[in-house]
């Protein structure tokens, strides 16, 4: 069997300041063919997993380009047009083939493209016919379009918030795709539409009990696969919000049942499964008041992951104002700042204007006089069995405040983030990390207690006040019934 597997992934936060190019997935992630590594990245685990099976002698592989730009704004139409037919010029060459595997995202808008996925997806259809199999791993925090499920015969979607189960979504979607091929199963696609958007953490209740019971119901034998869609909300997409999906064996109507099952159990989580989110003095409040740490604050907007720059300094602010000691940053999103402290190196004191350079919403940038701690070339921090990249990184050190400053995007993972960079967490009376749940896996061993600290910015984290453009469907909380014989019209 010859199977052909590519990846091209990123989240567009549309109502972002900045905007993705190339240059984005090249400095992010970018393998040609043949050249990805061998641990897997968040949306390319089917990579190492075809992989295996190649060389078990099960198929033969034909690999083509894997790329991941971090989360930012509205992809260059060019961009976009370049990677799509980069890739499906690739399958072409690779034709005929029984299988296609795709490591997707699924909330990618480009400039001229509201459902870049979507539009793939129907485009490889096109080439292989109707009777090869299709197979796409995404990301929850995506848009399900009708395009998706018409091209594809097996979805499968990352089951943990924060992502920790990656690595085994892709493996199941590989598993599915091949069984599919071999004829061993007939898959088919039911979808609920949850009609809402909310924040869904699996690291808490409700989520994740309903998480728990999916997984014991593919045990059972309920269906082939579980998941859920929970929605990006800083994507202005027709197809945003929570869906439920689930693919049985050639059993439609059992499947559109337990899809409208599940769905309807979302539903009833509405406004209840988000943790609290607190103002940032009540935090640090909080943290002040601490008898032990690290106390783990999460600046839960101003998250990269979300498409938005990370170079908030409000919560900072708020330290120096209470002067608050111990305290560490991580990270603080400023080239040109890593810049100034590598030229003057370990040891050097500078006066140095750093963050809040992006936006308007975000703070005023810092200007200080700051000890250079630390520089580092090519900084990375763990997510799983994912490298992630800082790029070149700095720490800097005031007033018992230390902060990392990154050249390369991304928000915060996990607590090597600081160790990698000569940070002893241990001796800190608080971590603020830019992220919404993705770090909670991680840093909650270290954690005396975890805070979420809610502050408005470029990120639109409130549904009921965005100006969506694309969006026409009723969808809570936007309508409180959405499921109303006229509100779910």
């Amino acid at each position: 069997m010859k199977v052909f597997c590519a990846s091209i992934a990123t989240e567009t936060n549309t109502f972002s300041p900045l905007r993705t190019d190339l240059s984005d997935f090249y400095e992010s992630f970018y393998a040609p063919p043949g050249m990805h590594p061998q641990t897997p990245t968040l949306c390319s685990a089917v990579f190492p997993e075809l992989r295996a099976r190649a060389q078990r002698g099960e198929i033969e592989l034909v690999e083509g380009t894997a790329t991941w730009a971090e989360p930012a704004g509205l992809v260059s139409a060019q961009t976009w047009a370049h990677l799509r037919d980069e890739v499906l010029d690739q399958l072409r060459a690779a034709m005929p083939v029984q299988a296609v595997v795709m490591g997707l995202h699924g909330a990618m808008i480009a400039q001229d493209c509201v459902d870049c996925e979507g539009e793939l997806l129907a485009e490889i259809r096109k080439i292989v016919g109707p009777d090869v199999k299709i197979g796409a791993s995404f990301d929850p925090h995506s848009h399900l379009s009708a395009a998706r499920v018409d091209n594809a015969d097996i979805i499968t979607v990352f089951k943990e918030f924060p992502h920790t189960d990656f690595v085994e979504a892709g493996v199941a979607c590989v598993d599915l795709t091949l069984r599919a091929a071999r004829g061993e199963i007939r898959p088919v696609i039911s979808v609920f539409d949850v009609r809402m958007i909310d924040v869904l953490p699996t690291s808490r209740a409700p989520m994740r009990g309903f998480v728990d019971r999916m997984r014991a119901l593919e045990d059972e034998g309920a269906a082939l696969s579980l998941s859920v869609i929970h929605g990006f909300m800083a994507g202005d997409s027709p197809d945003l919000g929570v869906k439920m999906v689930v693919i049985t064996d050639d059993a439609q109507a059992a499947g559109d049942a337990l899809a409208r099952k599940l769905g309807q159990e979302l539903f009833s989580f509405r406004g209840r499964a988000r943790p609290d989110f607190l103002d940032p003095r009540t935090a640090l409040d909080k943290v002040a008041q601490s008898g032990s740490g690290p106390v783990v604050v999460a600046d839960v907007w101003d998250n990269p992951g979300g498409g938005v720059p990370g170079d908030s300094t409000i919560i900072l602010r708020h330290v120096l104002d209470m002067g608050l000691r111990d305290i560490a940053f991580g990270t603080i999103w400023d080239p040109m700042a890593v810049r100034i402290c590598h030229a003057a190196g370990e040891g050097a004191q500078v006066k140095l204007r750093f963050g809040g350079k992006t936006s308007d919403v975000a703070g005023d940038p810092v200007d200080a006089v700051v000890r250079v701690v630390r520089v580092q070339r090519d900084a990375v921090q763990s997510f799983g069995a994912s490298v992630v990249p800082l790029g070149d990184s700095a720490v800097i050190e005031f007033q018992g405040v230390q902060v990392v400053l990154n050249s390369t995007r991304s928000q915060a993972f996990s607590p090597d983030l600081f160790t990698n960079l000569g940070i002893d967490i241990a001796a800190k009376r608080a971590l603020v990390v830019k992220s919404t749940n993705h770090f909670h896996g991680a840093f909650a061993p270290v954690a005396a207690e975890i805070l979420y600290c809610a502050v408005d910015g470029p990120y639109p984290n409130d549904p009921r006040r965005t100006d969506y453009k694309t969006l026409t469907r009723a969808i809570w909380p936007r309508v409180e019934d959405p499921h109303s014989a006229d509100g779910g019209a």
